[in-house]
């Protein structure tokens, strides 16, 4: 951040903290993907966070709660950055949230410790974001989280020869060291590895090199949306499912959203994900009995809308630990250590690094009652924490 920025930054700050904990209005800044082809994954912060509302009030003690909504778009790391300081020196806010992609939550990062403004991040799951500020948490989900189970469940159903496809930024990179990590200590080999560019369109000569490779499995990760059906289809037409090339996957690729257009050629496809529409749990059928009340569909709920959710209780538990007072070394104190039980199950904040720590299932895509749902079967219990995991 330049000098200029940071003496806005400074003397809105200043402003701010003359104000008393008696404040009448806390603002909360989300940013996400309201457009575009992504905008039904920013629409599930609006859902999840009016879920919370509608169950718990827009009051924490004396102080009402604000949401303000602004739109990234999509991988826009300057836009997203010009969002965060337009909320925190126009709008005031006192907490931001949001992030669907990691290039703008490492965009906006710096601003965070000038103007004393806690970040929890909803989605951008790249694992050192929460290292990039002191004052961001995470009720996400990381790659290294849903792809070390992936790849110890690949080579126990068989896989000796993977080839890992996966989006060419912080993510998939991530997913990428991930796999091969721990594929290669359970005694497998990597044949093949692709990053793909986040604006690819055409998979068909990624199929061709797959195939080239002699692998068996193909492990990948790409955003939920667009690049998730343009690859499967890909690998369904250019007959790599035919050969009996298996597709393990995180869920970001079979999401309950997309699963309608990609159709019956998920059937069977598996994936490792910390959530599932079909989660067999009081708090998650009173999630979605929540969505539905506030005029939402449950085909149209995705896992941000459950980040989101949970988002929403860890800043009301920010918010009533500091009783409305800009002070966000406490507000970040309180929420280490922070259990409960969510949508997705049990989870954590951990105190450590802020990463949450939850289950993670696997889940197998199938057809019940003529429509396509992720059936969870086995839970993966994550003994360690984010960080643990990728320094094994």
């Amino acid at each position: 951040m330049n000098e200029r920025a940071k003496s806005i930054l400074t003397l809105a700050i200043l402003g701010l903290m003359t104000g008393t904990a008696s404040a009448d209005v806390i603002k909360v800044g989300v940013i996400g993907t309201m457009s575009g082809p992504y905008a039904l994954f920013g629409a599930n912060y609006k859902m999840g966070i009016d879920a919370w509302v509608a169950e718990h009030g827009n009051k924490v003690g004396s102080h009402e709660i604000e949401f303000i909504y602004r739109d990234e778009e999509g991988p826009n790391p300057a836009k997203s950055k010009a969002l965060a300081q337009e909320l925190i020196v126009k709008d005031k806010v006192q907490y931001l949230a949001g992030i669907y992609f990691t290039p703008n939550a490492m965009a906006i990062a710096p601003l965070l410790e000038e103007s004393k403004t806690p970040l929890v991040v909803l989605n951008a799951a790249t694992s050192s974001i929460v290292e990039k500020s002191p004052y961001i948490v995470r009720t996400s989900f990381t790659m290294w989280q849903n792809t070390v189970p992936a790849a110890n469940i690949a080579f126990k159903n068989g896989a000796r020869k993977v080839a890992i496809a996966v989006s060419d930024y912080g993510p998939g990179i991530d997913a990428e060291a991930a796999f091969k990590k721990t594929f290669e200590a359970d005694g497998g080999a990597v044949v093949e590895a692709i990053r793909i560019p986040l604006n690819t369109t055409d998979f068909s000569p990624i199929m061709q090199r797959i195939k080239s490779s002699g692998a068996d499995t193909i492990f990948t990760f790409l955003p939920a949306g667009p690049p998730a059906l343009g690859f499967i289809k890909a690998y369904v037409d250019n007959g790599l499912k035919a050969d009996g090339v298996k597709l393990m996957s995180t869920g970001d690729v079979v999401t309950e959203i997309d699963l309608p257009g990609i159709g019956d050629s998920a059937i069977g496809m598996l994936s490792t994900y910390h959530y599932a529409l079909s989660h067999n749990s009081p708090e998650n059928k009173a999630f979605l009995a929540s969505i539905v009340k506030n005029g939402g569909k449950i085909e149209d709920v995705a896992m941000t809308g459950v980040a989101a959710y949970d988002g929403a209780r860890v800043i009301y538990k920010m918010i009533e630990a500091t009783d409305g007072q800009r002070d966000p070394e406490k507000a970040i104190a309180t929420v280490k250590g922070m259990k409960w039980i969510s949508p997705r199950g049990p989870v954590s904040i951990d105190p450590e690094t802020r990463h949450i720590r939850q289950n993670v299932y696997l889940r197998t895509v199938t057809k019940v009652d003529g429509k396509l749902i992720n059936k969870e079967g086995d839970t993966v219990f994550l003994d360690q924490p984010d960080w643990a995991l990728s320094k094994q």
